[in-house]
C-alpha cells in the first residue's frame, strides 16, 4: 500500500499564515523522509470561517521539498477557472515536478463561490465538460481553434506541454451518482470523498464498475479514497482529542452545503457518534489498521485518511504510532495499494507536538481487493 499526505491548508482566523506555511514545508519534508508517495492539496475560495491559501502556487513551493513523491491538486474547481490558465498551470507543475503531477478536477458545490465568479450553478456541468475538452486539446494539439458555449480560441498555440504523455493523470471528485458515472467515463480515477458511509460507497462502487464496463474501460490502476484518520494511544483518547476539531470542521462544511452533494440525502447535522460511524478512522494504531482495511475499494485504489488535529506531531512516540500504521500495510499480503494521509484542515498548528501526542491525517488508498464488494479487479 502507498501512503500520501493531503496538506491541510485551512486555518483559523488570527493565526500567522506565514508560520503555518513554514509548518507545511516541514510536513512535506517529514512525509518525504518517512517514505510517503504523494502530497496533494484541494481548492476553495472565500473559505470563511477559515483562512486558506491557494493551491497551485503553494504546490509549486512544496514541490521543491517533495523529492520523489508525486504532487497533485485534488481538486481544482474547474467550472470557476479559465481552461487556458489551468492547462498552462498544470503543465508548469508537471515540468516543476519532472513529470510527477496529478490533475484533479471537480465541480464544486458552494453557491458563494459560483456567485463570486459570476457563474450560474446550472452552468457548472457544461462549463466543466467544455473546459476539460479545451485543456486536453491544448495539451495534445499544436494549434487549437475552439468556439463553444463558454470559451473561444482561434489558432491558439500552447508550446510548453506537460511532461507526461498524453497528459498528467486526471482524477475527478464525485459525490453524487451522476458524477460517479461521469468519472468512470471521462477520468483516469474517481476521488472518493471521506464523508459518505461505507454502505453508500458500496452502492456507488457498483455504479462505477457498470459505467466503466459500458464505456469499455478497465478498472483504473489507482482509485483514491479519502478517509478521516486520527491515531492516539487508545480509542478513548483519540476520540476525545479529535472530536472538537472534527465537529468544528464538519459544522463549517455543513454550513457550506457540502452534505447536500452527498448521496442518499446524507447530512452532517447528526450526533458526533453517528457522524463518525462507517466514515472516519479513529483509535489506537491497531484500530486504525483494521478500519483502513475495510474501505479498500475494488481494484487498485488510493485512500487518503484525514482527521482534525491541533498540531503536526514531531515527538518520537507519536511518530512511532503513525509508523505502526504505515508498516502494517507495507507488509500487507493483499495486492499493492496506497494511502494518502493529511493533517486535519484549518484546525490549528500543524508543525509541532500535539498535547498528548496524537496524530491526525486525511488520506486515501490504492488496491486490488475490495472489502466493499469482496471482488478483485481484473
Amino acid at each position: 500500500m502507498k501512503f500520501g499526505l493531503i496538506i491541510s491548508k485551512q486555518h483559523p482566523p488570527g493565526v500567522s499564515m506565514v508560520e503555518r506555511f513554514r509548518e507545511h514545508i516541514d510536513q512535506v519534508r517529514a512525509a518525504r523522509d518517512a517514505g510517503f508517495d504523494l502530497i496533494v492539496m484541494g481548492q476553495h475560495y472565500l473559505s470563511t470561517p477559515f483562512q486558506e491559501i491557494q493551491t497551485m502556487p503553494s504546490l509549486a513551493r512544496l514541490a521543491a521539498e517533495a523529492g520523489a513523491m508525486r504532487v497533485g491538486a485534488t481538486v481544482l474547481l474547474l467550472p470557476l477557472l479559465n481552461p487556458v490558465d489551468v492547462a498552462e498551470q498544470v503543465a508548469t507543475l508537471d515540468v516543476i515536478t519532472e513529470g510527477h503531477f496529478i490533475f484533479g478536477a471537480g465541480l464544486g458545490y458552494r453557491e458563494e463561490e459560483y456567485e463570486a465568479f459570476g457563474i450560474q450553478g446550472k452552468e457548472r456541468v457544461p462549463r466543466f465538460l467544455e473546459s476539460l475538452q479545451v485543456i486536453k486539446r491544448l495539451w495534445a494539439e499544436d494549434e487549437v481553434t475552439h468556439h463553444g458555449r463558454f470559451f473561444h480560441l482561434t489558432r491558439a498555440r500552447m508550446v510548453a506541454k506537460p511532461v507526461q504523455k498524453p497528459h498528467p493523470p486526471i482524477w475527478f471528485a464525485a459525490n453524487n451518482d451522476g458524477a460517479v458515472e461521469r468519472a468512470a467515463r471521462m477520468a483516469d480515477a474517481w476521488v472518493i470523498n471521506p464523508h459518505a458511509t461505507l454502505p453508500a460507497l458500496q452502492r456507488q462502487m457498483a455504479l462505477y464498475r457498470t459505467a466503466l464496463h459500458d464505456a469499455g474501460k478497465p478498472f483504473p490502476a489507482e482509485l483514491p479514497i479519502i478517509k478521516e484518520l486520527y491515531v492516539a494511544p487508545d480509542r478513548r483518547t483519540a476520540v476525545q482529542e479529535c472530536r472538537p476539531f472534527l465537529e468544528a470542521k464538519y459544522k463549517a462544511y455543513g454550513a457550506w452545503g457540502q452534505d447536500k452533494a452527498l448521496p442518499q440525502a446524507d447530512s452532517f447535522d447528526v450526533a458526533f457518534e453517528e457522524l463518525v460511524r462507517d466514515r472516519f478512522v479513529i483509535g489506537d494504531p491497531d484500530d486504525c489498521v483494521r478500519e483502513l482495511r475495510r474501505p479498500r475499494c475494488c481494484g487498485r485504489s488510493s485512500s487518503w485518511p484525514s482527521a482534525s488535529c491541533p498540531r503536526w506531531p514531531t515527538d518520537k512516540e507519536s511518530c512511532m504510532r503513525g509508523r505502526h500504521v504505515l508498516t502494517a500495510f507495507s507488509f500487507d499480503t493483499q495486492p499493492t495499494s496506497g494511502v494518502f494521509l493529511m493533517p486535519a484542515r484549518s484546525l490549528g498548528r500543524v508543525g509541532a507536538r500535539n498535547r498528548r501526542g496524537g496524530r491526525g491525517f486525511q488520506g486515501a488508498t490504492h488496491e486490488k481487493q475490495c472489502p466493499i464488494t469482496n471482488r478483485r479487479s481484473e
